[in-house]
Parts: structure tokens; C-alpha cells; sequence
């Protein structure tokens, strides 16, 4: 058997090395490394991701009837990769039908996303960040949104116990004038003389409905008068999984699970609803969370998260509110720029046209606003600290964004620290979730009753 000479195995290995070179450079041209595709279905709107080694240009196209959104990627060839995004998409997906996957012409590749309705389409990309290379996102928005504020009063309606029939009213605004100031209701009024016509309405106030009475803890109905709304926030979320624990235990899980679970708690008590931010697995920019609870009029808003550090010593809740003159400790700071940078993470499209309005929004928090949070942040904490340990015994401030809405008590509490193995296994454990929502919601009403809400035109 001849054995080959060295010189020709180093000659062959540079024709190899050269060939290999040559075709990882059309590759990279090519763009076709496809690190992972990914679907993200929910009711606010469903995402859908590329993520690739490389930046990747697009040219796309809605078609109104039937809906569906054309996407040509140029510069890759169909790769089985892409063919996975064909079964990333469940039946119930409330957005998207279907997705098909074709070579379109040659280096071009056409997405054809089916839709179930009409949509507003964004089609953004993302520089690489954290764990992610290069992000193709597709965003697609129902045109057609339900009022979150008119759900949330049709819920408490179907819950109303039957009316119980009483005497007629003959001032029914002035009693409810008096349920609300503490003072005795005026005498009767003479009836007023019939209108002049028959086809004219009777007044508003005539139909005011009664509420039935609120338990102990919650303000009473000689303070206010209608639904009381908690928005919960569970941090995180879709594309951004925030902190991860030496387990492998998501902050974004662990979160909306307490908030699912201290929203079945607030959705309890006689008028009082919970609303979500994100109900799923979705991303919500930062913005967008104070604008939702400012839509529905929320009284609170908790934002929920689970905290994280350098090292696995550090332990405990804590509770943290706006700051208007700075953080109230370097940690503080740390943790609010760390949440701050959410967005980045979670993938937010810098082009959206409102973006700078609602970050204009998130910079009028008033004074009073900070005040009503950090006596909301003491309720909290002091009921928190009764299941579990206290990373800080006060309530901290810093510059969290989240939390500037400027009319409505906000407050970020970070449950456990998820870096640290033992609260990590806590935060997993459902006897510690519902000891947590427990504790929340005995804060929450320990702040309503020394702070009862104001009467608002709100219905119901």
C-alpha cells in the first residue's frame, strides 16, 4: 500500500480549506444561516421571528381580502429551517391561519402569513442583543380591538346578583351625592312638573344601578361608589424570558403565574376586577404596559417580577416605587436599569408612529402619584414580609419606567431573587405562590382601607 506524501496532504488540505472558505463567505452572502424561527400567539397581537446570523432584507406586501401579509426575503434560498415555521402555528392562534413557505425566484423566499382578520402589520429588524444574533420580526395587530375597560365592567355585570326591588327614588342623585361626601340626603323635592312632551326621556341619574355592599377591607360604598380596578403587570415575557435560574426557571413563568393567581383573588371581592397586561406568553414593550393600565382607568398598578444577580447569596422581596430625584440605593439602580432594558430584549419597533408620544406620557409623574405608591409599596412590603424574607425593610425608588403613569399608585414588586437556588425552588413551588398572592392582596386591601379610591365618572 503506498502511502500519500505530506506535501500532497497539505496541498489538498488548502484546496479543502479554500473550497470551504468559498462556500461559508456564499453562505454568509446567502444568508443562510437561520438560527431558530419562532411563533408567539396572542390575543393583543401575534409575533413572528427570524432570527439569522446575518441581517436579512425584505420587501413586504398586505393583502386585504383575503387578509394575509406577503414577505419576500432576499438573499436566502428555502432551507428547512424556514419550512419550520409552516407547524409553529396552532389552531388556536387567534391571528394567524396558516403560514406557507415557497422559493419565490432564485435567492428570493416569499412568506405568505394567512391571517383570521384584518391586520395592522409591522415588519421590523432587530441588532443583536443578549442571547439573540439578528431578529426579523413580524407584528401583526388586529384592526379590530375590543374595549378592555367596557369588558371588564360586562364581567363585573355578569357576576351582579340579581336587583332587589326597593322604593322609587325621588332624588336619586342627591342620595348617591350623599353616599359619597357622608352627608345626611336632602328632603324630597316637590315632584317637577310633567314635560311639556311625552317623547322626552326621563333624566340619567334615574337608572343609576345599586351596588351590593363591599366586605371588610375594602373601601366602602360611603367613599366610592363604583368597580375598583387592579392592573397586574407580570414582567417580561414572548421574546424576552428575563432572568433565568440556575434551574432553568423563567422569570416571565413564574411571574404571570402569581398574577394569575392574586388576579383570581382581587376578581373575588364584590366590585373589584384584575386586569392583566399580558395574560400569555407575549411581549409587551414598558410603554405599552402603563398605557393599558391607564385604559382601563386602574386604580393600582404591580407590576410582578422575580429578581436576579451577579452572584447566588443575594435573597429576599422587595418593593420598589418611582424616584423623581434619583435611586435610593446603587442596587435600586441597578435593578431599574436592568428592567428598563426590557424593551431591548423583547424587540420593540422604534419606527412605531406613538412611541415617542407614550414615552413623552411616561415623563409627567407627579409628586402625588410617587407619595400614594410608596404608601401602596408599605402595605405591600409589611404583608410580604409575613411569608417570606426581606431583601430591604423599606420601600426602594429609582427611575423604573414602568411605573410612571402619572395618575395611578404604581409599585414593582420583585418576589424572590430567581439567581438564588433555594428562592429559586421557592418561586417554582405552588404553596409559596399562593402564601406570595395571598400576602399581596391583604396589601392591596390594606391600602384601600386607608386610602379609599375617589368617585370617578367611571360606570359601574
Amino acid at each position: 500500500m503506498s502511502v500519500p506524501k505530506p506535501g500532497l496532504n497539505r496541498r489538498s488540505a488548502l484546496q479543502m480549506g479554500s473550497l470551504v472558505l468559498l462556500l461559508g463567505v456564499q453562505q454568509i452572502a446567502r444568508g443562510l444561516t437561520i438560527l431558530a424561527v419562532r411563533v408567539w400567539p396572542a390575543k393583543d397581537y401575534s409575533r413572528v421571528t427570524i432570527e439569522s446570523d446575518a441581517g436579512l432584507k425584505t420587501k413586504y406586501y398586505f393583502i386585504a381580502e383575503p387578509p394575509r401579509l406577503a414577505v419576500d426575503i432576499e438573499g436566502i434560498d428555502l432551507i428547512p429551517a424556514l419550512r419550520e415555521l409552516v407547524a409553529k402555528v396552532k389552531p388556536d392562534d387567534p391571528n394567524i391561519s396558516g403560514i406557507r413557505v415557497g422559493q419565490n425566484a432564485p435567492g428570493v423566499v416569499r412568506l405568505v402569513v394567512e391571517l383570521k382578520q384584518p391586520m395592522l402589520p409591522q415588519v421590523f429588524s432587530l441588532q443583536p442583543v443578549a442571547a439573540y444574533q439578528h431578529r426579523l420580526v413580524f407584528d401583526l395587530y388586529p384592526t379590530q380591538v375590543a374595549d378592555p375597560l367596557q369588558a371588564l365592567i360586562a364581567e363585573r355585570l355578569k357576576d351582579k346578583p340579581p336587583p332587589v326591588a326597593a322604593p322609587q327614588a325621588v332624588d336619586p342623585l342627591g342620595e348617591l351625592i350623599a353616599k359619597q361626601t357622608d352627608r345626611p340626603a336632602p328632603a324630597p323635592a316637590q315632584p317637577p312638573p310633567p314635560p311639556a312632551s311625552a317623547a322626552e326621556k326621563p333624566p340619567v341619574v334615574a337608572a343609576l344601578p345599586k351596588l351590593p355592599p363591599e366586605p371588610q377591607g375594602v373601601p366602602s360604598r360611603s367613599k366610592t361608589d363604583r368597580l375598583i380596578i387592579v392592573a397586574l403587570d407580570p414582567g417580561h415575557g414572548g421574546e424576552d424570558p428575563g432572568a433565568i435560574g440556575p434551574g432553568g426557571t423563567r422569570e416571565k413563568d413564574v411571574v404571570l403565574q402569581i398574577a394569575l393567581r392574586l388576579r383570581d383573588r382581587i376578581n373575588a371581592i364584590p366590585n373589584m376586577r384584575a386586569y392583566l397586561t399580558r395574560d400569555a406568553d407575549f411581549f409587551v414593550p414598558l410603554h405599552v404596559r402603563v398605557q393599558k393600565a391607564r385604559r382601563v382607568q386602574a386604580d393600582l398598578f404591580i407590576s410582578i417580577h422575580a429578581d436576579a444577580f451577579f452572584t447566588p447569596r443575594p435573597q429576599g422581596a422587595s418593593v420598589f416605587a418611582l424616584s423623581e430625584k434619583g435611586a435610593s440605593s446603587s442596587s435600586a439602580r441597578w435593578i431599574a436599569d436592568k428592567e428598563n432594558s426590557a424593551d431591548l430584549v423583547g424587540g420593540v419597533n422604534v419606527k412605531a408612529k406613538d412611541a415617542q408620544v407614550q414615552q413623552a406620557l411616561l415623563d409627567m409623574s407627579t409628586t402625588a402619584q410617587i407619595n400614594d405608591s410608596l404608601k401602596l409599596g408599605g402595605a405591600m412590603l409589611g404583608e410580604i414580609g409575613s411569608v417570606g424574607k426581606l431583601h430591604k425593610p423599606r420601600v426602594e425608588q429609582a427611575s423604573f419606567a414602568v411605573l410612571k403613569a402619572p395618575d395611578i399608585p404604581s409599585v414593582l414588586v420583585e418576589t424572590a431573587f430567581i439567581s438564588n437556588p433555594d428562592e429559586e425552588v421557592k418561586l417554582r413551588s405552588e404553596a409559596y405562590q399562593v402564601q406570595l398572592a395571598d400576602a399581596l392582596m391583604r396589601g392591596i386591601s390594606s391600602y384601600f382601607a386607608k386610602n379609599p379610591p375617589l368617585a370617578r365618572n367611571r360606570p359601574l
